[in-house]
């Protein structure tokens, strides 16, 4: 009996040394100071927002679609940033305003032809969503980038029809008053949370 519980006390100590071995696959860099090692690990970003209180299931609802609704929109905020990046610099190195025109008219068909589909089945709450979102993402309203690229009485006409549907093209994101929730929303679907 005695040996018997000699050979189940070594063989819990020999796992509990095992479960202890460090993981040495892993390349970590550190420094030794004051006889102290310190080891650098890049660590994944930590966001810490206030807790949502909800009152109601029905206010817990209308918070989990709006989540739904940016996460189907924001992948074109995103889109518009990097066509912005990649266009920009080709419009401005035209000096010809026909040349310009047509690189704009080209590049309208084509995210036309690639999103028309898509874009009919959004609602007017997932339009306001991604104007935005593009502000957010590229910096300046959809009312500038529509004066800049397509002209003054492009944006002006645009800016009539998006206020007929109550929205506004030249309305600045702010993320720390009034979209502050879309924000936080951004920001965890940028890091992977949601």
């Amino acid at each position: 009996m005695r040996r018997g519980f000699v050979i189940v006390f070594f063989l819990f100590f020999w796992i509990v040394v095992q479960a202890q071995e460090h993981d040495s696959t892993g390349i970590n860099m550190g420094i030794v100071q004051n006889g102290d090692t310190l080891i650098f690990k890049n660590l994944k970003e930590v966001v810490v927002f206030p807790e949502r209180v909800f009152k109601n299931k029905r206010q817990y609802r209308r918070y989990t679609r709006y989540i739904l609704k940016v996460k189907k929109v924001y992948p074109l905020a995103v889109e518009a940033r990097n066509l912005l990046a990649e266009y920009e610099p080709r419009y401005n190195a035209l000096e010809n305003d026909r040349d310009k025109h047509k690189l704009m008219k080209d590049l309208e068909k084509e995210l036309l032809d690639k999103h028309k589909e898509e874009l009919k089945k959004w609602s007017i709450s997932d339009g306001r969503i991604l104007l935005k979102l593009i502000n957010r993402e590229t910096e300046r309203t959809p009312y500038t980038l529509i004066k800049d690229f397509r002209g003054g009485f492009s944006a002006t006409f645009w800016q009539g029809i998006a206020k007929l549907f109550k929205n506004d093209l030249k309305a600045e994101y702010d993320p720390d008053d009034e979209d502050q929730m879309l924000e936080e929303i951004v920001v965890l679907i940028e890091l992977g949370y949601l």
